[in-house]
């Protein structure tokens, strides 16, 4: 089943220590990766927090964030490094004299600084990883949830344009041979308006067709677009992640088209091309948000 790389989820869990927050985005990225945001006594569960998330979140990039809010009820009040605020003090005293300038220094400009409040010490609160590992479950199946939303969309959208684009290859193929039958018309038309009457060679006309017709040969092209919109089916059905398949696949679907535009001596062709590659673009885009 196709997966959207967008999505958001939550999750809570709570016990008698406290009460888990974790919310989680993810948006498109060509490559996974997971970035964690939490409270600093929370640290030590980073890695198993990331490789949680990795194991489910194959390509995009995550942000995942952590709250915690203690059971307890009580104000929980930062212990304050004497030291440092007084060294920021004095700091902001020495730049108003420098300055010359008098302006008084709030006691909220010292607190804001880095390292004068301290987080607490995480050792009373105990292991705590089961009920962050609760939470994330709990948002990635959330994610999950709004991603496989969004990626039946997008398949929907894509075996559309799918099935467009492969109507106008048929028209294309079907086109293709009456561009040397109506180039040999036009040849022996504008030679005998010049020769004004003198006898054509039937040879050397068949070997100019030949040759404008081996130069427009696009069954090759055809044949091969015709086996990547089959392994383009294929990998729409597939339960793994697909986008990076589909990604390369559009690229040889897209090379075909450029490469059949170029061969066609033909206007009609050369306007089917256009709507392909109109189509193509369309559809690159789609594939841009797949997981």
């Amino acid at each position: 089943m196709i997966k959207s790389m967008t999505g958001y989820g939550k999750g809570e869990a709570a016990d008698i220590k406290g009460h888990c927050v974790v919310e989680l985005k993810t948006v498109n990225n060509r490559y996974g990766e997971v970035s964690v945001k939490m409270p600093r006594s929370f640290l030590a569960y980073e890695h198993e927090v990331r490789k949680v998330v990795g194991a489910r979140v194959k390509r995009g990039k995550a942000d995942l964030f952590v709250q915690w809010e203690p059971a307890t009820g009580e104000v929980v009040v930062p212990p304050l490094n004497h030291a440092v605020a007084k060294g920021y003090h004095q700091a902001f005293l020495d730049l108003a004299h420098e300055l010359h300038v008098s302006a008084e220094i709030p006691l909220s400009l010292i607190l804001a600084q880095r390292n004068v409040l301290q987080e607490s010490a995480s050792e009373e609160q105990g292991d705590l990883l089961p009920l962050v590992l609760q939470a994330v479950g709990q948002a990635l199946d959330g994610l999950d949830g709004m991603r496989l939303r969004e990626g039946e969309a997008l398949q929907a959208d894509l075996k559309g344009r799918r099935t467009d684009l492969a109507a106008l290859v048929a028209q294309v193929r079907k086109r293709a041979p009456q561009v040397v039958d109506e180039y040999q018309q036009k040849l022996q038309q504008r030679l005998e308006k010049l020769l004004g009457g003198t006898e054509l060679d039937p040879q050397r006309l068949a070997q100019e067709v030949a040759l404008l017709a081996d130069r427009c040969d696009i069954t090759e092209e055809l044949v091969r677009l015709e086996s990547h919109f089959l392994q383009f089916d294929e990998t729409l059905l597939l339960k793994e992640p697909v986008g990076r398949k589909l990604d390369f696949l559009m690229q040889e679907i897209n090379r075909e088209v450029n490469t059949i535009g170029s061969k066609a001596n033909d206007s009609v062709i050369t306007s089917l091309v256009v709507q392909m590659k109109a189509e193509l673009e369309k559809m690159r885009e789609q594939v841009q948000n797949i997981e």
